[in-house]
């Protein structure tokens, strides 16, 4: 098992610094407006807890929402690209404690076929804030 994550590691790292996000779409891109809209950005952060979140949107494949509350949401850019994500592939972090880390290694998957879809790696973690009145 640690010769696997240790191989994926190694492959996620040789790729990382090749690897260009692709531009979102239009539709992603307001998509996303919508969601931080209000929100101020803040200094990014390594890791966040992987409780209480209560939702993930996937705005693309590399384009992360963690939403905390109605008032705080993660942004997450992946390192690589999960490209079965916005079909509606399910994301699996293989991550170790209570929190979600950057550099933790993700799949994108489809339940149906039981194929892997895309391989990456969570990246820092912006938190979005509503501002206090």
């Amino acid at each position: 098992m640690r010769a696997w994550i240790w191989t994926a590691s190694l492959l996620l790292a040789g790729c990382a610094g090749h690897y260009q996000p692709q531009a979102l779409t239009p539709r992603q891109a307001a998509t996303l407006e919508k969601a931080l809209d209000g929100k101020v950005a803040g200094d990014k952060v390594s890791c966040i807890n992987r409780e209480p979140q209560t939702s993930l949107t996937v705005i693309s494949n590399n384009v992360l929402l963690y939403r905390v509350s109605r008032r705080l949401i993660y942004k997450n850019e992946l390192i690589g690209s999960c490209s079965g994500l916005t079909n509606g592939d399910t994301m699996i972090v293989r991550g170790f404690g209570s929190q979600m880390c950057r550099g933790d290694f993700t799949t994108s998957a489809n339940l149906m076929t039981g194929m892997t879809t895309g391989a990456c790696a969570l990246g820092d973690f912006i938190p979005y804030r509503t501002p206090g009145k």
